[in-house]
């Protein structure tokens, strides 16, 4: 009998990951200390389960693998949940400068699919927004980017649905002698 080559050494399989993960950017950063260079990595990483939940985060560490999963841990620190019509987009128009970037959001119909470019379609596609248009202007800087697109995804608002009408009901009681 062939051993299963995705199980680990006590025979069970792997687990099923809750959140899919996207590398958004990867940067070597430099410091000169007094015997030369030091190099070290920071990491930038969405997560998402594409059912409306959505978390951004940065790690740094002196090898790459270490940076990822410490900008995972604290993605899932910063879960935002994002309110989705039937439709898969956003319920209302969102405009939003933060530092250097400002960006434009606004809702789709069906069948348009994702109108945005760089890490804000990574973004839109980990939280399971379909249609949507959306514009940045300003930096191009990926961090600065997604840091932006979740502020701006924190600002968008369930629709308020109309009250309820209610009927008073009248019931008539026959005097049983």
């Amino acid at each position: 009998m062939a051993k299963n080559p995705r199980a680990n050494k006590q025979g069970q399989k792997r687990e099923k990951k809750e959140f899919s993960e996207e590398l958004l950017n990867l940067a070597r950063v430099t410091r000169v200390v007094k015997g030369g260079r030091r190099m070290r990595f920071k990491a930038t990483v969405a997560i998402g389960n594409k059912k409306g939940k959505v978390g951004l985060g940065t790690g740094k560490s002196s090898e790459v693998a270490t940076a990822v999963q410490k900008a995972v841990a604290a993605a899932k620190k910063s879960l935002i949940d994002i309110p989705l019509t039937e439709t898969f987009s956003v319920p209302h128009s969102v405009k939003l400068k933060y530092k250097a970037a400002r960006m434009l959001v606004m809702p789709a119909s069906e069948g348009t699919g994702v109108k945005a470019g760089g890490v804000m379609r990574k973004i839109f596609e980990l939280a399971g927004i379909h249609n949507v248009f959306g514009k940045r202007f300003g930096t191009t800087t990926p961090l600065v980017n997604a840091q932006a697109t979740m502020k701006m995804l924190e600002r968008i608002k369930t629709p308020k649905k109309a009250a309820p009408v209610v009927v008073a009901e009248t019931v008539l009681e026959e005097e049983s002698k």
